[in-house]
């Protein structure tokens, strides 16, 4: 490896800044912005640009990071500045669309980025325009928008293509001019009914409704010579009666829409095309042709020659104008570039599915894993990732067909459901003190549900009414299957302890929290399921008052107690809990931390030190009042107040290492870390622990005996899901790197430790963040020839990969980062996970490897270390020019870090920077930067830059006053007054 990172200390380029803010008020003036958005755009870009273009791990080069950020701080200006603005002033305003279409960059590519934006500017963006910034200015809403019409194309490309013989919609030299003419019309006419009823397309499933409704009416109009189906044909439309073919029932039942939602959608349509086109309707069943041969033309309507050839332009630019005419300027998106495949190429269109959208993972981390650290390891063998694609079946689950599957789930299972509690549940609801908490139940089912379907009026009232039953019916139903399970597990506890207090329930129906976390689950599943693009998660929890902590103790249950669940809403389950489990809990403020008090004190400096604790849950008056729910009746006494008390988040907490190995987890069996017999026999009984222990008080004894609290019982189980979750990562990493079992032990053994003794790593992190540390120092420590880049580049293929796990990582600030909260991996590496983490690194080292390091550092000589000065107590404190005709040195690091970090035993955990100049750069860019630096000319010189024209070796060796051995003073800069502003990166 090379030595560590030196500082180069030269001068900015004032020119390359000029040049910059002259591109983007070109661009700008391109656009035709106004001179006050301008004013207001590059304000903000002069604020934020140094921030955006910091160094972090990515692909792209400075000039186009440039564009994106110019793209970013120009939709940034005119969305926030024009948010002010009536709803008259916004006509001709520049969208997000025009500023692509202006910067050639797509769509997908620019949510990538802001992303990544949008992390770093967090503070400087809230400063200037509000805490709801992100909220107004919609970027995650308007990505979920692209992926929905992005699916809804791909459905109407199939769907067209199946049903007619054009040829290949994707391929533009086997498409003829009609087909693209019909299917423009198709397209065109599904946005003009999306745009005039927009409440009711805010979901995938009422798109794919509008689609086949447009399908149903493209059947009765395309000449017979295009078809590529007969009527007499059975397979295909299944539903017939004496008068002919059932065509809107034949397509329900193979697109699994609902016949009076579809009737619905066409009746839309035939107003649209009346009024937009000129055209009368009349009945299909007068219709003289034969379009209407053996089918059933009962309540379908018919528009004289409207799809022939030659007459179906006119048709295409009445749409197309109607459409502008309503849009105007106020989408962000032009939906009509969403037209056909061949459009990908086109800013707007974005092919936004890649292979983490054809599959789901599989498994769950709540599952039982089967010696998933003992696999066998065949390095020829293709991922689990790829396996998984390879299956057919997975490859047919598009995100249209998992809607509308899912969505048929909810109506013929669900819905068919009373409105409130069973007669069996209210069994359970009647408590012993003759208290009973139906109408507790229902009113707060009414509050939340409420708070989450119309919040902020953005759904339709018809459609968030519909929502609301399914949900509180869905609600109802796994509540009763969770009572019975629970009262037939403390009835089998209580009666092999002789315990005769039966299987009373009231602490767990009477816990706020409980209620909520299943009330949320069953909103989750409705909206999961019409994949809406208004309440995208964790968007319930924020509506509910709750944390992620809260919501991931009863995923597990609830999945367990509704057998009817579909497999794609169960993996939705089991894919949000990861999401929980990796980043979402480990948040500023989430109920984790409550519980980390209880559970591990020592935490608590900590905690407190980053404010992570959460904040009281707000009350149910609370939030009826936040979103103006109209109440009947007093509420429970109960919720009158905030919830003050340490939030019953019965879980988690002693030794994480202890956790996992009590959990009964099968993911450690056969391994190094087994636990012996009798504590596994203890863990398998201790796993299925009554759920009402997960919601009670953290600091109160467990219900189920015992001398540990709720937090403790309950951290045990949350950090065995993380030791599961984390076994299944680095297993598939572990895979793609090629690395022997031996290594994935190593990495797996260090993870372990770092959660039981350096549990404060994931505070404010994502898991993924301290996995591609351990591979790394692992990988230093087992001597492997592995960069950080092979490492990322490789975890880039994981399914579960986003961009800011390695680019932006917490670190806070500090005086060497005033303001800056967020470094690449490498820097957290270097800087805060080796020096936590460094006794369990030399630990792994071999005994005979420490000995012989040991030997080295007393005088031995160890491969790779710098030779050793013959003035060994005097610091080389000379800089080092390293250009004959510029003024660029080097400075040293200071001798304090040099030894740590040049320690025979310490000197190789480090990460090397000095691989690149910047992450993932290449060794040529490298070169071209350096060369670059030392010959750019006509630079600005900083303020204070350190002269060292006059400084040689000798004058500071004399300085110092060397003489006989003796030590080197330690002020020998200070005598010189140079003033070293800045610290040189630590690496290996």
């Amino acid at each position: 490896m090379s030595s560590p990172k030196e500082e180069v200390v030269g001068s900015m380029n004032s020119e390359g800044e000029t040049a910059s803010e002259s591109r983007f008020t070109d661009l700008c003036k391109a656009l035709k912005v106004s001179e006050e958005v301008i004013s207001e755009a590059t304000s903000l870009l002069n604020e934020i640009k140094s921030i955006l273009l910091s160094s972090s791990f990515g692909g792209k080069g400075p000039e186009e990071m440039e564009i994106y950020c110019h793209a970013f701080v120009l939709y940034c200006a005119i969305k926030l500045k024009d948010d002010l603005l009536k709803e008259d002033d916004k006509q001709g305003r520049v969208r997000l669309s025009d500023i692509l279409r202006a910067t050639s960059l797509k769509l997908d590519e620019f949510f990538k980025e802001a992303q990544q934006f949008t992390i770093k500017a967090k503070q400087i963006m809230g400063d200037r325009y509000g805490f709801d910034w992100e909220d107004r200015l919609e970027l995650k809403q308007l990505e979920k928008i692209v992926r929905m019409l992005n699916d809804a194309r791909k459905f109407f490309d199939k769907t067209f293509g199946d049903f007619f013989s054009f040829g290949s919609i994707s391929q533009r030299l086997n498409t003829s001019e009609i087909s693209k003419e019909i299917h423009r019309f198709g397209w065109l006419l599904f946005l003009t009914l999306r745009i005039d009823t927009p409440d009711l397309f805010k979901d995938l499933v009422s798109c794919v409704h509008g689609l086949v409704a447009v399908l149903a009416i493209l059947i009765l109009h395309v000449p017979v010579k295009f078809r590529n189906f007969s009527p007499q044909d059975t397979s295909r439309l299944v539903k017939r009666s004496e008068k002919g073919v059932d065509l809107l029932a034949s397509l329900c039942n193979t697109y699994h829409t609902f016949e009076d939602c579809l009737r619905g959608m066409m009746e839309k349509a035939y107003k649209i095309i009346s009024e937009t086109l000129n055209r009368k309707p009349i009945l299909a069943s007068d219709c003289k042709t034969d379009l209407m041969n053996y089918i059933n033309t009962e309540g379908l309507m018919y528009f004289n020659n409207m799809l022939e050839e030659g007459l179906v332009g006119p048709g295409i630019q009445a749409l197309e104008k109607h459409y502008m005419d309503v849009v105007g300027s106020k989408g962000e998106i032009d939906e009509m570039l969403f037209m056909q495949s061949e459009d990908k190429s086109s800013v707007g269109a974005p092919d936004l599915c890649d292979n983490k959208s054809k599959y789901e993972t599989l498994a769950s981390p709540t599952k039982t894993i089967t010696n998933m650290l003992n696999l066998p390891l065949s390095p020829m063998s293709p991922s689990r990732p790829n396996f998984i694609i390879s299956n057919p079946k997975i490859l047919q689950m598009t995100p249209v067909t998992t809607a509308m599957t899912t969505a048929k789930w909810l109506r013929e299972v669900i819905s068919p459901l009373p409105d409130r509690p069973s007669p069996h549940l209210e069994q359970f609801l009647s408590l012993p003190d003759n208290k009973i908490l139906t109408n507790d139940l229902m009113r707060r089912a009414h509050i939340i549900l409420e708070a989450i379907f119309h919040n902020g009026n953005s759904f339709d009232i018809s459609w968030a009414k519909e929502r609301k039953f399914e949900a509180s019916k869905l609600y109802y139903r796994v509540l009763e299957s969770i009572c019975k399970s629970e009262s037939n597990l403390l009835s089998a506890r209580n009666e092999k302890n002789n315990n005769g207090s039966g299987n009373n329930l009231a602490q767990l129906l009477s816990n706020e929290r409980f209620h909520r976390c299943m009330l949320a689950c069953s909103a989750e599943l409705v909206l999961a399921t019409h994949k809406t693009v208004l309440m995208m998660f964790p968007a319930v929890l924020e509506s509910t008052g709750l944390t992620p902590f809260d919501l991931s103790k009863v995923i597990e249950s609830f999945v367990r107690h509704e057998e009817t669940l579909p497999r794609e809403l169960k993996r939705h389950l089991n894919s949000l809990e990861e999401q929980l489990l990796e980043s979402m809990v480990w948040a500023k403020g989430s109920s984790l931390y409550n519980s980390l008090l209880v559970a591990q004190p020592d935490l608590g400096p900590e905690i407190s030190r980053l404010g992570l604790l959460a904040e009281p849950m707000l009350s149910l008056d609370e939030i009826a009042a936040r979103h103006n729910i109209p109440v009947s009746g007093d509420l429970p006494v109960s919720n009158r107040k905030r919830d003050t008390s340490p939030d019953q988040e019965g879980t988690e907490a002693p030794s994480p290492k202890r956790a996992c190995i009590e959990s009964g987890s099968v993911l450690l069996e056969r391994n190094c870390f087994t636990p012996p017999a009798k504590e596994r026999l203890h863990s398998l009984k201790s796993k299925f622990h009554p759920l009402q222990s997960s919601f009670a008080s953290p600091a109160q004894p467990n219900p189920v005996g015992g001398n540990e609290t709720c937090a403790e019982i309950g951290c045990k189980v949350f950090f065995s899901k993380i030791l599961k979750l984390g076994a299944i990562r680095i297993r598939s990493l572990c895979e793609r790197l090629r690395q022997p079992q031996q290594i994935l032990d190593r990495v797996y053994g260090l993870f372990q430790q770092i959660i039981d003794k350096q549990t404060h790593l994931f505070f404010n992190r994502h898991v993924d963040q301290i996995i591609l540390c351990c591979f790394y120092g692992v990988a230093k420590v087992s001597r492997l020839n592995l960069t950080f880049k092979e490492i990322v580049s490789s975890y880039k293929k994981e399914p579960q990969c986003k961009p800011e796990v390695f680019r932006n990582v917490f670190v806070g600030s500090s005086n060497m980062r005033i303001g800056i909260c967020h470094v690449d991996i490498i820097t957290f590496y270097n800087e805060v996970f080796v020096p936590a983490v460094k006794p369990l690194l030399v630990g792994m080292v071999p005994s005979s490897s420490r000995l012989e390091e040991k030997t080295s550092a007393e005088g031995g000589t160890v491969p790779g270390s710098p030779k050793v000065s013959p003035f060994s107590n005097l610091p080389d404190m000379s800089p080092k020019k390293v250009s004959a005709s510029h003024n660029v040195y080097v400075s040293p690091l200071r001798q304090s870090k040099m030894d740590a970090l040049l320690s025979p035993s310490s000197r190789s955990y480090y990460a090397c920077i000095g691989e690149s100049t910047h992450a993932f750069q290449s060794p040529s860019k490298d070169l071209d930067a350096i060369n670059s630096r030392l010959n750019s000319t006509g630079r600005r010189l900083l303020t204070g830059r350190i002269n060292f024209d006059m400084v040689s070796d000798s004058v500071v060796a004399g300085s110092l006053g060397y003489q006989n051995g003796s030590s080197a003073s330690s002020d020998g800069v200070a005598a010189f007054g140079l003033p070293v502003k800045r610290e040189p990166a630590e690496t290996d």
